[in-house]
């Protein structure tokens, strides 16, 4: 419910809960933090006598949450148990219940992270190169969504569920996500956070790219030569400022708004200038109402490395002009060293604590300040200060930036209105699977019947093959692994069919929103298994920047010149719709005018040996489901700018939904529940009734218990008699997170083949009882605002 006659919804920060090498608790980190105290030390549970360091920001307090998600004390993944411990401490210290206080199915989950359970897969890996055969479940906590499906299940949440990677830079996105979601009426709470566990890759690959500091990281200071890797996890729940006056909801801050941009320049390394990071400076700024002046204190990304440290300096100096010689800009990593995923949430829980007690915390281990950085590190410890409203920035590989602005109750700022209302339209998009390159080869094969894929040791799989060229010179795509040529080479085919290719300046503000369900382990499998069999020494640094989730992203960024809000959604077999949903509130909320919104899968042994040893795949029944690669990008805008270009109008989106089961990792309603809300939801925001819709393309894929939820949910809503009911996936096979967008592009080819040009609605589950549903309609609807 909006706060104002203007239509705005504020958020506030009911509570906060953190794990971290200060201690296992949000005051543990806040009070190490403001006394400047530094926790990077030697690391003890993993061998270093091969890396460039032998520190790092060390977890050290025993962690037990009270969820059981696994069968045994060896097989748990410390990025989960982190994840649940911090969020026992923040959903505790909010006072509220899922189901009483708040209905369950309007509180969700925002979980972010960088290397999700990749230590369950180093220690799975490890085991096959023994000769043994590792327990099935450690490769169920190896996805993002494993943690956000976790969570959900641990407090019974069963409102929208998202996962989110884009690196360093991750739980920063996770918070902007979730702010829209309680903006957009979806849910009146989030559990937002994100959580990350030391692993060997992550220390070969940083020594590979000798950024690692041999001792404490020193932000800022003109000696600084590296990072230092910290581990652990922070969790917030967000409320709806109606919902926290409504329960009676502590509030410790709010949160104001946030910026998203691409450097659209380099893998590793950030624009000098910081421009990429600015623009993020400037859209948080304005979108929470506030003026550079109304800024004294800055939380830094400050990682220690040379290059990173006087690019935020600059970028810090280019958004806040002359207020910035009056601004303190400190590094929390200093002190706890760089969390990855978790640290834009326990940077933001510092942040808000720091608001609250009117301390600046400090850079701890600043002695010397660079003259390239030039602004007040506050070296040492704390300094107390008068300031109602601070920023949080993170930066992250592939050059993703977010910054976010937050405030004390009651403090300066204000979200900026409503942006009026505006249809989001599909105005293009560019296909490739195993059918063929185009979306006319992918209807032709579904028309005609032709079912994709081969049985390879006991599974399906339909591979695709394409023209490489299409992502680039030979010299660019090496650097580049086949998840992330699928999306160039898609987005380019998108950007051309919505007239929009070469188009600098509108490029220049055209975001990337990348979903990817198995993500980039072709390039974290290349990278991982010889470190593991060689050592460190056998750590490729050309290999490593492509093992984060959002590497793809990242180099459409650098391909297109892409540079507006960019992110990635990781949400199992649903990513591809959770990014459309995140792109279609990003557009509705004003803040941007084009999203390229690609979904992207493909193949590596170790992927494939993974799901041969699920029970689920293995099983005959398995067998009759196949596994698809594929590169589908969607040009989604708002109908303003497409008819400013005269670009062509496929379709509309007219709303969605996602609901969770709450059942755990790998888990689903069999009633189906969570696929009924979601359908029914999805309705209700684009302003239809089941009788308005003329198809539903179903996430139905060959495997039956899942498929049976599905069945159940649909004759619940619909009327199987007067609604098609359409199952593409069980014909060209599962293509993971891109599922959502085969279906778009098939009900397009549909309506231009014939069918009724009325509604239709696409669903997409992941296999841990995540579900969206999308509702597109051919026209808009006549006489009505569409949309929610």
């Amino acid at each position: 419910m909006p706060d104002a006659a203007d239509g705005t919804v504020g958020v506030v920060i009911a509570s906060v809960g953190a794990i971290t090498p200060h201690g296992a608790s949000a005051e543990a980190l806040w009070e190490g933090v403001r006394a400047g105290q530094v926790a990077v030390a030697p690391v003890r549970r993993l061998p270093m006598d091969q890396y460039q360091t032998s520190v790092g920001g060390e977890v050290t307090e025993a962690c037990k949450p009270a969820y059981d998600y696994a069968p045994g004390p060896d097989t748990r993944d410390l990025s989960l148990d982190y994840a649940l411990t911090a969020a026992e401490e923040a959903m505790a210290a909010s006072r509220l219940r899922a189901g009483v206080d708040i209905p369950a199915e309007r509180w969700g989950v925002a979980y972010a992270t960088c290397h999700a359970g990749w230590r369950s897969a180093e220690l799975a890996l490890r085991e096959v190169q023994e000769g043994g055969a590792p327990d099935w479940r450690r490769y169920t906590y190896v996805p993002p969504q494993a943690g956000a499906e976790v969570l959900s299940a641990a407090f019974g949440l069963k409102g929208p569920v998202l996962s989110v990677n884009t690196a360093c830079a991750a739980s920063a996105h996770a918070l902007a996500h979730a702010l829209e979601v309680i903006r957009s009426g979806a849910a009146d709470a989030m559990l937002v956070g994100g959580s990350d566990a030391f692993t060997e890759s992550a220390f070969a690959g940083f020594s590979s790219l000798w950024s690692l500091s041999p001792q404490a990281a020193a932000p800022y200071s003109k000696d600084r030569c590296g990072l230092s890797l910290g581990e652990g996890s922070g969790m917030l729940v967000l409320l709806s400022r109606e919902a926290a006056a409504r329960t009676g909801a502590p509030v410790v801050g709010e949160l104001l708004g946030y910026g998203l941009s691409a450097d659209g320049y380099h893998p590793t390394a950030p624009l000098p200038g910081g421009e990429g990071a600015a623009k993020a400076i400037g859209a948080a700024l304005s979108s929470s109402g506030l003026a550079p002046d109304d800024i004294r204190y800055v939380n830094g990304h400050g990682t220690g490395t040379p290059k990173n440290d006087s690019a935020e300096s600059n970028a810090v100096r280019a958004a806040l002009g002359a207020a910035a010689d009056r601004t303190a800009l400190s590094s929390t990593k200093s002190m706890i060293g760089h969390l990855l995923g978790a640290a834009g949430a326990v940077e933001g829980i510092v942040t808000v604590l720091a608001l609250r007690d009117q301390v600046a915390p400090p850079t701890a281990t600043c002695v010397g300040l660079d003259p390239q950085c030039g602004l007040d590190p506050v070296a040492g410890k704390g300094r107390p200060m008068v300031f109602d409203s601070a920023l949080s920035n993170n930066f992250g590989f592939a050059g993703a930036n977010a910054t976010l602005a937050f405030t004390r109750p009651g403090g300066r700022g204000a979200p900026p209105p409503a942006v009026g209302p505006d249809d989001i339209v599909l105005t293009g998009f560019g296909v490739i699977t195993s059918a063929g390159e185009g979306a006319e080869a992918l209807w032709e094969a579904y028309a005609a019947g032709h079912r994709q894929g081969v049985e390879e040791d006991r599974l399906r799989l339909a591979r695709a093959e394409f023209d490489r060229s299409a992502a680039g010179s030979a010299r660019e795509r090496r650097r580049m692994d086949k998840i992330s040529q699928l999306a160039v080479a898609a987005c380019r085919a998108a950007l051309g069919a919505a007239g929009a290719a070469g188009d600098e300046p509108a490029l220049a503000t055209t975001g990337v929103v990348l979903g990817t369900g198995v993500g980039p382990m072709e390039s974290a499998e290349r990278f991982t298994v010889p470190v593991l069999t060689e050592g460190v020494q056998a750590a490729n640094p050309a290999v490593f920047p492509n093992t984060v989730f959002n590497g793809a992203a990242g180099h459409v960024a650098m391909a297109l010149g892409t540079k507006g809000p960019t992110s990635t959604l990781t949400s199992g077999h649903a990513a591809g719709a959770a990014a459309l949903g995140v792109a279609y509130d990003l557009l509705r909320a004003g803040r941007a005018e084009r999203l390229l919104v690609p979904a992207v899968e493909a193949f590596s042994p170790a992927t494939l040996d993974a799901y041969r040893s699920i029970p689920l795949f293995g099983s005959a029944a398995g067998r009759r489901y196949t596994l698809a690669e594929a590169g589908i990008a969607l040009v989604l805008e708002r109908r303003s700018s497409a008819e400013r270009r005269g670009a062509p109008v496929h379709a509309v989106v007219l709303g969605h939904a996602t609901a969770s089961d709450a059942c755990g990792i790998g888990r689903w309603d069999p009633s189906g529940d969570g696929v009924e809300r979601a359908m029914r939801e999805a309705l209700r925001g684009a302003g239809l009734t089941p009788h308005d819709i003329g198809a539903l393309w179903a996430n139905a894929a060959g495997l039956a218990a899942a498929d049976r939820a599905e069945l159940a949910a649909v004759e619940r809503v619909f009327d199987l008699d007067h609604v098609r009911f359409e199952a593409p996936k069980r014909l060209l096979g599962e293509p993971i997170g891109a599922g959502a967008h085969l279906s778009a592009v098939l009900a397009v080819g549909a309506w231009r083949d014939g069918a009724p040009a009325g509604p239709v609605l696409v669903n997409s589950s992941s296999l841990g009882g995540t579900h969206t549903s999308l509702v597109l309609s051919p026209a808009p609807p006549t006489g009505t605002e569409s949309g929610r």
